[in-house]
């Protein structure tokens, strides 16, 4: 069987009445939050007490004292078991996605980069390297040999020993 598509009309209804409801819940959340508020402070803070004497006062300044030292080490607890348990659930994250084997690659740029400019970004401003390779190259003469100029300027004692070859295949063919 098939679902029914809801009506639009339907749905709206049912949207308004899901927001009524949550609205209300809300509402009860908030009186509940401040109720448990009030009791708290009741409980903590209990209402000033106006002292006549010095040493009432003092004394009163040191039980302050006392109470802010134990709230503030409570708050350093709470604070390092918060920082503890978000490493362990930051490791076990990595742990699954290691058992899933499934990385991801990040999508790399192309950026177009003189090798120059590569080289000066991996070794940092205070390297100057330039990469003219014509630079470092060797300086070297080039000698000309005579037998090449010989060769070059021989070519009429070339003709002349392939015009006796000629002439030794016609003799044969007669």
């Amino acid at each position: 069987m098939s679902a029914k598509k809801m009506s639009s009309s339907r749905r709206n209804y049912l949207k308004s009445l899901m927001l009524q409801i949550a609205a209300g819940m809300l509402e009860v959340e908030a009186v509940m939050a401040e109720a448990e508020k009030a009791k708290y402070m009741e409980e903590n803070c209990p209402a000033p007490e106006f002292l006549v004497c010095m040493a009432e006062l003092t004394d009163l300044c040191k039980k302050l004292h006392q109470n802010i030292e134990k709230i503030d080490e409570e708050r350093y607890d709470l604070s390092t078991k918060v920082t503890k348990s978000e490493k362990e659930v930051d490791d076990l994250k990595l742990k699954v996605v290691e058992l899933n084997g499934k990385f991801k690659k990040p999508a790399l740029k192309k950026v177009r980069m003189s090798a120059d400019a590569m080289l000066q970004a991996l070794l940092g401003s205070k390297h100057k390297v330039s990469m003219d390779l014509r630079a470092n190259l060797k300086q070297v003469k080039k000698e000309v040999k005579e037998e090449d100029k010989d060769s070059v300027g021989d070519w009429r004692k070339n003709v002349e020993d392939k015009s006796d070859r000629k002439k030794m295949f016609e003799t044969n063919k007669e």
